[in-house]
């Protein structure tokens, strides 16, 4: 860790903010475009047929500038330009298509390539080229997905924003960055905003998570947005596997010394950037913080999850299974839900628990009482489940869940399930 700096940002951290900053200054010094009163259409094309690169800068901060003004019905308007008019020509790609079937070189491939892709797509690049871009085009996103959901064309025009969001955020170009009561406020106070599993209350509530020598956080940044975590994830180092949210999140507990701690208990991930959605980086978030506190503190041997069942209730009622069950019998019919329910591609219905068992995770345990929060009896009746991450059969139990779909459990866990049929079948 000597290496890094900023929090643990690293060397990848480093040369970004040098080069932003050489790109912030040469903005300075470009001329303005406030004062360019065109037609935001017209601005548009003319970015795309701009072959300047100051002039281009210019007028995709000028867009910027002016998209994160508009109401949402000129936003409809903006996407529906790019949706239409910067499609691709089916005429040309055809064309292109059946001149290089007929004879497959460099030439006829490139002119594929170009007929295939939509200039909407060099669009979005040029408009990530001014400082903030980045940002300013995951905030974009966020504002086309709702409207993406009802009109098809904006739904092909959020894969290519979804395209290049892949390739920009993929893993070689995240920061793994610890998040301590050290870090800057701004990026604490995001934290606060962006807990999706297990709210925040106060500040005094985030400190207990982050400064006793048991708790650790941990966030994935771009270098193109430095102060804006992409996710994160929060742990508790324990003594065996816990099995509520409240003995984690207590406000009066015995804080446990790190190196007398044999388990890590990933208790809450939070996904931050509304824009980035479908963009996964959970499984590369959970492998990189097993990696680094298995070299932090090699007296952990266990790695295991405290998770929500954010399904279960609306899957109780669907199938009208009456809520007012015994424990154990709560815990039988989760367990069912968890290893049998399934879509009708074979995937388990759960959202978390696909997100796991896709990472390699086993289902361990199912607690009934374990989250009794409000937000856990609404969504789960209280139940929570632990994701077992045994480093020895990860890659068996992800090949295997992605060939076969087939759900790792451990033998108490089928044992459960096995029960919670049974219940079922029987209408409680």
């Amino acid at each position: 860790m000597a290496a890094h700096c900023r929090y643990g940002a690293g060397p990848v951290t480093l040369l970004a903010d040098l080069l932003s900053s050489v790109f912030e200054r040469r903005l300075r010094r470009l001329p303005s475009a406030q004062t360019d009163d065109r037609p935001t259409k017209d601005v548009l094309d003319n970015l795309i047929g701009s072959h300047g690169e100051v002039r281009g800068m210019v007028l995709a901060q000028l867009l910027l500038d002016r998209f994160h003004k508009m109401d949402l019905d000129e936003k409809r308007t903006f996407f529906g330009h790019l949706a239409k008019d910067m499609d691709i020509d089916p005429t040309k790609v055809r064309t292109a298509l059946s001149a290089y079937e007929k004879e497959p070189n460099k030439t006829s491939y490139r002119a594929y390539m170009s007929a295939a892709e939509p200039p909407r797509q060099e669009l979005i690049r040029r408009l990530n080229q001014v400082p903030g871009g980045t940002d300013s085009l995951v905030r974009m996103r966020a504002d086309l997905l709702p409207m993406a959901r009802e009109d098809g064309a904006l739904a092909a025009l959020d894969l290519d924003f979804r395209h290049l969001f892949a390739s920009w955020f993929n893993r070689g170009f995240l920061v793994l960055r610890p998040i301590n009561w050290q870090s800057p406020a701004q990026v604490l106070e995001k934290i606060i905003v962006y807990e999706a599993v297990h709210q925040i209350d106060s500040w005094d509530d985030l400190r207990r998570r982050l400064q006793p020598a048991d708790r650790r956080c941990f966030a994935f940044f771009h270098p193109s947005m430095p102060d804006e975590p992409l996710i994160f994830v929060e742990v508790a180092l324990t003594a065996g596997i816990a099995s509520s949210i409240q003995e984690v999140l207590a406000d009066e507990r015995d804080t446990l010394d790190a190196e007398q701690a044999d388990t890590a208990i990933f208790y809450s991930i939070s996904n931050c950037q509304a824009g980035l959605a479908g963009v996964s980086f959970g499984n590369s978030l959970i492998k990189q913080v097993v990696e680094d506190l298995s070299r932090e503190l090699p007296n952990l041997k266990t790695f295991s999850t405290l998770s929500p069942i954010p399904g279960l209730a609306a899957w109780m009622k669907e199938n009208a299974i009456d809520p007012r069950l015994t424990d154990t019998d709560l815990a039988a019919v989760a367990a069912h839900y968890l290893l049998n329910a399934k879509s009708f591609s074979g995937q388990p219905l759960d959202p978390v628990a696909r997100f796991h068992l896709g990472n390699g995770a086993q289902i361990h345990a199912v607690h009934p009482r374990g989250d009794l929060s409000e937000n856990g009896l609404v969504q789960s009746h209280g139940a929570l489940v632990n994701y077992l991450y045994d480093l020895t059969e990860i890659t068996r139990n992800h090949e295997l869940f992605a060939s076969e779909h087939l759900v790792a459990a451990s033998a108490r866990a089928k044992a459960l399930a096995k029960t919670g049929t049974t219940l079922v079948e029987q209408g409680n």
